[in-house]
């Protein structure tokens, strides 16, 4: 043990900080991974006790300019980033279309589309932010609809049905509306 606690009873039971301005005797002590001193809670981090050896384990990271990609650069001082970074642009992975993010094609709509966030419009093809994934937020030129009959006709049946249920008060409490140009409707 470095610097010997505990107590009269215990004599091997814990360790005083080596921290040079704390020395606190702590019965839980932290061995720092990098240096290998001992340290109380306060002065466990690599920050609190300015530790040499903090980034022995850790891994950097540069980003290409050209397409914003990550590139590992652990172990390589400036020269060798340099020279991976080329190596990265003539190797033909590097790609200046990916760096601009896609973003919703709605006007004054700068939501940036990632893989999680977008929807693709069944009417229209076009990837939309979650806001504006309804063809009624969006100004759906609606192209699939035209070559799909079948659709359209779901479509107008939908949408005479969601008119009568309006003018009814939501359907609620009436079993069936019906007229002699539109089909029976059940209310939920």
């Amino acid at each position: 043990m470095a610097g010997g606690g505990g107590t009269e009873a215990f004599p091997d039971l814990g360790e005083h900080c080596q921290n040079p301005d704390c020395k606190l005797l702590d019965f839980l002590p932290f061995t720092c991974d990098g240096c290998k001193l001992v340290f109380c809670l306060e002065h466990r981090s690599y920050k609190s006790h300015d530790c040499p050896n903090s980034d022995h384990g850790s891994r950097t990271v540069s980003i290409c300019e050209t397409c914003s990609a990550a590139i590992e650069t652990t172990g390589f001082d400036q020269e060798g980033i340099k020279s991976l970074l080329e190596k990265h642009e003539r190797s033909g992975n590097c790609d200046p279309s990916k760096k601009k993010k896609p973003i919703c094609p709605v006007k004054r709509c700068r939501e940036v589309l990632t893989f999680a966030n977008n929807i693709t419009c069944k009417d229209c093809g076009v990837k939309f932010c979650l806001k504006h994934r309804f063809p009624t937020d969006h100004v759906c030129n609606k192209k699939t609809l035209a070559n799909s009959g079948t659709r359209s006709r779901w479509n107008e049946k939908f949408m005479e049905a969601l008119s009568l249920r309006n003018e009814k008060g939501c359907g609620r409490g009436t079993s069936s509306v019906s007229s002699s140009s539109s089909p029976s409707i059940r209310s939920f």
